[in-house]
């Protein structure tokens, strides 16, 4: 016999409290108090809390910030303007420094910022705003009435490895509503169900994935200040591989250190994680993290496929 659930209707639904989903739930909810309605707005997040999820130390583009929340300079929590932009190509045991930044990669006018940490400040704004902003509720399964998304159901809790109930088991709840909006990542659960349902990917490109794998250093001293930003081509990367590194200087004296690795290599034994460790032995690298301590890590797939390998409706 099924479980008995729970439901719950609202008026539009948000699948992953990351950047997207919490912006568009801020603009809608300023949208609907605007024209004097009341809007059900809810945003689930399978992260024990909004952020945990939010994993790259990232240069932010302030235009849509500014767009969606003026003001947000005073509160916002971002690490420092940035200072200085480098590329750098490395060879086996050097570096070339490229004489100008590629327009791509001038970040001028640009912020070095935590996204972990923004993502808990614009959870807090879309409270502000007259969402339900709820962690710790994985979305599942979609639910259907025919070829509509009529909502989703959330994960059983208390269940063992096998999917089977224990003595503390609580079924999930279905929560139903007049539009459903994905925001879950490049490879998202319901994602890949609606695709597989509906045509979303007929006449597009495959998608393409990279690995990002990072970790913040704490130094010992000031020797780069905060909003220093580097990104690397070359070493530890064969020519054929696409990717590179990139060094962000936070607050505090943290220094934010990764490499992205296309997941399309074609040598089978290429490890994302190692090239990272290998890239942090190169002479240029070895010496910015000298008496540092790695206080902590994390990896997140990034899609690369571009405009061609989105889903159209």
């Amino acid at each position: 016999m099924p479980p008995t659930r729970d439901q719950l209707e609202v008026d539009v639904l948000f699948v992953g409290a990351g950047p997207a989903s919490l912006a568009g739930a801020i603009k809608l909810g300023e949208l609907a108090n605007a024209a004097g309605r009341a809007l059900e707005i809810l945003v689930i997040e399978k992260g024990a809390e909004i952020g945990s999820h939010g994993l790259s130390g990232a240069v932010v583009d302030p235009r849509g910030f500014d767009e969606l929340l003026p003001g947000w300079r005073d509160s916002a929590p971002v690490e420092s303007p940035v200072t200085s932009d480098e590329l750098w190509f490395l060879t086996t045991t050097g570096k070339l420094k490229a004489p100008f930044t590629p327009p791509p990669l001038n970040n001028h006018g640009k912020y070095v910022a935590s996204l972990q940490k923004l993502t808990k400040w614009l959870g807090q704004r879309a409270e502000e705003a007259g969402a339900q902003v709820f962690p710790a509720f994985p979305g599942q399964e979609l639910l259907w009435d025919g070829d509509r998304v009529a909502g989703v159901r959330t994960g059983d809790k208390g269940v063992d490895h096998e999917g089977k109930p224990k003595s503390n088991y609580e079924p999930g709840a279905d929560i139903l509503a007049k539009i459903v909006v994905l925001g879950e990542g490049p490879r998202g659960t319901l994602a890949k169900q609606a695709t597989a349902k509906l045509p979303l990917s007929e006449g597009r490109e495959p998608q393409v994935y990279a690995a990002g794998v990072k970790e913040l250093w704490q130094l010992p001293d000031d020797r780069f200040k905060a909003g220093a930003v580097v990104h690397t081509l070359g070493y530890p990367l064969p020519v054929e591989t696409f990717g590179g590194g990139f060094i962000y200087a936070m607050a505090g004296n943290v220094l934010d250190i990764g490499m992205v690795t296309g997941l399309d290599y074609k040598n089978p034994t290429t490890d994302p994680h190692n090239e990272l460790q290998r890239m942090k032995e190169h002479p240029a690298i070895r010496k910015m993290l000298d008496g540092g301590k790695m206080i902590r890590y994390g990896a997140k797939a990034i899609p690369e496929g571009g405009l061609f390998a989105m889903p159209r409706p």
